[in-house]
């Protein structure tokens, strides 16, 4: 039997909550899209996907998240233009092309741009 899911939220444990706010803020070009309450933001990412941070000291730096994008070249351009240094864009093997980017606490954020079927 397959598990139906409606809605993914992906969660990005931080240390110092109002710095990786403001960074997270950088990255997506906006401010969070819902505040939960003083130590949890959350951006709507895709029409049913999620990714929040939220203050949790202890488990800070060990996220790892990819997203995909239409275009990594034109991503990239706008995350350097928001003062977010995105990692060098490099090949997937023959799936597409990857750029991470690292927070402070070292969550590492991956953009990935799928090769087309062709």
């Amino acid at each position: 039997m397959v598990m139906d899911v409606d809605v993914i939220f992906a969660g990005v444990p931080v240390s110092d909550f109002d710095a990786a706010r403001a960074w997270y803020e950088r990255f997506f070009g906006r401010p969070p899209d819902v505040v939960a309450h003083e130590s949890e933001v959350m951006w709507r990412v895709t029409d049913r996907g999620w990714l929040y941070i939220l203050r949790d000291p202890d488990r800070a730096g060990s996220s790892i998240v990819t997203m995909a994008v239409p275009d990594l070249d034109e991503a990239a351009s706008a995350l350097t233009a928001r003062g977010v240094s995105p990692g060098a864009i490099e090949p997937e093997g023959d799936a597409g092309r990857k750029s991470v980017v690292a927070d402070a606490d070292g969550n590492s954020i991956a953009l990935i741009e799928v090769a087309g079927d062709g």
